[in-house]
């Protein structure tokens, strides 16, 4: 199997985990983007080495004006797509394997979790995984510490706010908060 199966295999939600294949070649990329974040979080780069590497660990290239406080980490990398101006905050944790959509001009605030898998909840099968994507609007900008659940979109100019827990999508044009988050009012 290569990536690009893989990748499908993700984009359409198929349920994964039983496979050793697909698990071995999801611990592949795992191993590849573990290599990359070691480079990013362990010296110091210029913006536009720090985008050179964020687009090799995503594998395309990230939107111009793209902004990085690293440390940052992700468990895949292949998954994440991002806009123009987008910039990412320090200590963000990307689970990417569901998909990462981050439009144009979105801020994501410091210690971000975006977590695009889950586990069976029945325990005989704990190992299965189910993706879904996470689609972050335009102009989105999401608090310190905030984490957002697989299948979640957040619509344009939305505002998250600190360490709320995003397990539904957010309207656009409106500030969501709490745990879980509900909206507080619209924008």
């Amino acid at each position: 199997m290569e990536l690009k199966e893989l990748l499908e295999h993700f984009n359409n939600g198929d349920t994964l985990g039983e496979d050793f294949e697909v698990i071995e070649l999801m611990r592949y990329y795992s191993r590849q983007a573990q290599k990359i974040t070691m480079q990013i979080n362990t010296q110091f780069h210029e913006p536009e080495e720090l985008a050179a590497l964020f687009s090799e660990l995503i594998g395309k290239p990230v939107g111009e004006g793209f902004g990085l406080f690293p440390p940052f980490y992700t468990d895949f990398g292949k998954n994440i797509t991002i806009g123009k101006n987008v910039f990412i905050n320090a200590g963000c944790k990307f689970q990417d394997q569901g998909g990462i959509t981050i439009d144009e001009g979105a801020l994501i605030g410091h210690g971000v979790v975006l977590a695009t898998l889950d586990h069976d909840f029945a325990p005989e099968k704990r190992q299965q995984l189910h993706p879904a994507p996470i689609h972050i609007g335009k102009r989105v900008w999401i608090g310190a510490n905030a984490v957002v659940t697989k299948g979640v979109m957040i619509g344009d100019n939305a505002v998250v706010a600190a360490g709320a827990v995003v397990t539904q999508d957010v309207p656009a044009d409106t500030i969501v908060g709490g745990v879980p988050a509900k909206v507080i009012r619209k924008l």
